[in-house]
């Protein structure tokens, strides 16, 4: 499956989707505002929206960098057990991306097309089965908010469940 061509950006208009990414990370989508983002780029509210009409459109230029990050790192992997890691990693290391990606409605429409298929499409292939395929991302996932939520009773051995799961879709 060939890699979608990601959106252009201008220059300005991608340095400040890279701020906004960072202060997502810091403080998570609820809290990151326009104003903020403007005080943190360096210009007044209003000449943002020159670069994205409202907070959604902001939410879709990041929305579609995570997607295009962790289809990246899916897609160098080369069995369940490379896949899992790297969702892991990608999922754990970027927690509020991971939440924008995966909690409430997608806006399908709006991203690049073939985008969310093509960051999925590693689950098929290493699984060599759809319904399979769905399953182990749907685990995965359980297992990756629940980590990073902090949900795991205390002592829970999180490496060994991973590599678990791993062994159970390989």
């Amino acid at each position: 499956m060939e890699r979608p061509t990601p959106p252009t950006l201008s220059p300005r208009t991608a340095e400040i989707v890279s701020i906004a990414r960072g202060m997502l990370e810091e403080t998570g989508w609820e809290a990151l505002t326009m104003r903020r983002l403007a005080e943190q780029v360096g210009m007044k509210a209003p000449s943002l929206y020159n670069h994205a009409a409202n907070k959604e459109e902001l939410g879709t230029m990041i929305l579609t960098q995570s997607f295009f990050l962790m289809g990246d790192a899916l897609w160098a992997a080369r069995n369940v057990p490379e896949l899992l890691a790297a969702y892991r990693v990608q999922a754990t290391t970027h927690p509020h991306h991971y939440r924008l990606a995966t909690t409430g409605p997608l806006d399908r429409g709006a991203l690049p097309a073939g985008l969310e298929e093509w960051a999925g499409a590693p689950f098929a292939r290493v699984t060599s089965d759809p319904l399979q395929a769905q399953s182990l991302f749907a685990a995965v996932h359980g297992l990756a908010i629940l980590e990073i939520d902090g949900r795991f009773p205390p002592g829970t051995p999180l490496d060994d469940l991973w590599a678990h799961t791993a062994r159970v879709y390989s």
